[in-house]
């Protein structure tokens, strides 16, 4: 996932939400004060309450970026390159998905803190419903658009495949958190799928 430099970044919201991706990723969301906030992205205790309306919101506002952020990558992997085949786009997804662990340890802590957080916190809580709703609609989105560019017919509904793919992706990132190399990577995942389904077919 691409970082930006809180103080190198455009005006004071990019760099409070790019201070604040920082800082939940050092300290968690419950650690991270207006300070933090103010010195991590060059701003001012002020401009917080501008922006977003007070430190829980920005916080908020940043984790959901997060996911966001993600999304947009999964998306250039898929069609970033020529039209391939169903396999081949399925094993584009998990990779975007799940090969990038490594490169994005900070963030999966970040978003796994998000969530015990959010059990308390309604607001924060809804961000992350609406995250994964724009997740799902943007996966459901790029299914139907792989489906057209290979003259394929979805063999179910895009919605469903789009929330067991996202389930796959979850799982596998806390399995990862808690033991790298004992976690499955995208090939794999896809090689079990097609295995399961034949099987069960």
């Amino acid at each position: 996932m691409d970082r930006v430099a809180p103080k190198e970044a455009g005006g004071y919201r990019d760099r409070l939400l790019a201070g604040a991706v920082a800082c939940l990723q050092e300290k968690g969301y419950a650690r991270t004060t207006a300070r933090d906030l103010v010195t991590a992205s060059g701003t001012n205790l002020a401009s917080i309450g501008y922006h977003f309306g007070g430190k829980d919101a920005l916080l908020n506002e940043a984790i959901a970026a997060v996911f966001e952020q993600w999304t947009a990558r999964v998306e250039h992997s898929m069609f970033d390159s020529r039209p391939a085949t169903p396999r081949e786009m399925l094993e584009r997804a998990m990779t975007a998905l799940v090969d990038v662990f490594e490169d994005l340890g900070p963030q999966l802590v970040l978003c796994v803190e998000g969530y015990p957080a959010a059990l308390r916190e309604p607001v924060l809580r809804q961000k992350l419903a609406e995250a994964y709703a724009r997740g799902r609609a943007a996966g459901t989105d790029m299914i139907r658009r792989a489906a057209d560019q290979l003259g394929v017919e979805l063999p179910m509904a895009p919605e469903v495949l789009v929330s067991v793919l996202i389930a796959i992706s979850d799982g596998l990132m806390l399995q990862w958190l808690l033991d790298p190399a004992a976690t499955p990577d995208a090939r794999q995942v896809v090689d079990t799928l097609a295995t399961l389904s034949a099987f069960i077919a």
